[in-house]
């Protein structure tokens, strides 16, 4: 039955949210704070709350709420004990576009040795350096969500061939790419290696010590996922004896890192502080999935970005 009204309780501040009334028009949004009690008048149908929750979460559900909304594309932080049985969702697929661009210009500056040829004096040699292309070279995809069809659709105008592997048996996102049986068989031939993953109890190090031994020499590893899919150990071995060429590292574990950590200083890492999703308009795109998905509900229809909560995801 489409609902004439809806009121929706919000962890985040009620001015950022004009996007929302602009797509439900009807909507009555309701600041509630981030710890302790809630107002008596606090209640509501719908959260709109933080992709880890609040301190005060198990206690602002029962105001009413029949769906949360986690404003965030990754819910592996999320107390889904707070949520007593209730719907949750989130803005998965909302940081697909600037993230995979992230991705694009990790590799092109592997493969183009930036910032590494430019110069600040004399080189030892004009009009030359051993520079590599992407034209060519082999994508691999370990996971095949938005992120990773995001970035296949722009890999594919540079001539690369780009091949994945996913829990599910959903068919590849693009026909160029190319479905594999195993995660080995991804491992041996991927020159720049994407992990596109969700963080869960089955992902937890999932690239460990078996499974950098089997990478392709020299491989380019790139995650923008979670840290926790990656043995970190396990990583600064195979650096140091290149068989990974670089990684380029968006996400690691702990974040942040504590000071004088290794990865600050490796020479074969590239290290950003979880910025990947950033570009003009971010937060919004965020705001219009939940607003999109708001209006789903208000007409009674199925919402999108729902969490398993036995996977995790």
């Amino acid at each position: 039955m489409k609902r004439t009204r809806v009121r929706v309780l919000t962890h985040m501040p009620v001015d950022r949210l004009a996007r929302v009334r602009e797509r439900v028009p009807d909507v009555e949004l309701v600041q509630v704070p981030t710890e302790g009690e809630p107002p008596p008048e606090a209640t509501g149908e719908v959260l709109l709350t933080l992709p880890w929750g609040t301190p005060n979460l198990a206690t602002v559900v029962e105001r009413g709420v029949r769906w949360i909304h986690a404003i965030g594309t990754g819910v592996d932080g999320f107390p889904f004990g707070a949520l007593g049985g209730r719907v949750l969702t989130c803005s998965r697929g909302a940081s697909a576009v600037p993230i995979a661009e992230w991705v694009l210009a990790m590799m092109l500056a592997f493969e183009k040795r930036l910032p590494e040829t430019w110069i600040t004096a004399p080189p030892p040699a004009w009009n030359f350096a051993e520079l590599g292309g992407l034209w060519g070279r082999t994508l691999g995809l370990l996971g095949v969500g938005s992120i990773g069809a995001a970035v296949a659709e722009r890999a594919l105008p540079f001539g690369m061939k780009i091949c994945a592997v996913r829990r599910t048996e959903r068919p590849a996102p693009l026909a160029a790419v190319e479905m594999l049986a195993s995660l080995d068989e991804l491992l041996g031939r991927a020159d720049h290696l994407l992990i596109a993953l969700p963080a869960t109890a089955r992902t937890r190090r999932l690239v460990g010590a078996d499974a950098l031994a089997r990478v392709k020499p020299g491989v380019h590893l790139i995650n923008i996922a979670r840290g926790s899919i990656v043995d970190q150990d396990a990583l600064r071995v195979a650096l140091d004896d290149g068989r990974v060429a670089r990684a380029s590292l968006d996400t690691v574990e702990p974040e942040p890192l504590p000071p004088g950590h290794w990865l600050f200083t490796h020479p074969r890492v590239r290290l950003s502080a979880h910025v990947s999703w950033g570009m003009p308009g971010a937060f919004d795109r965020f705001v219009d999935s939940f607003a999109a998905n708001l209006a789903r509900y208000v007409a009674d229809e199925p919402l999108e970005g729902t969490v398993d909560l036995e996977e995790g995801y």
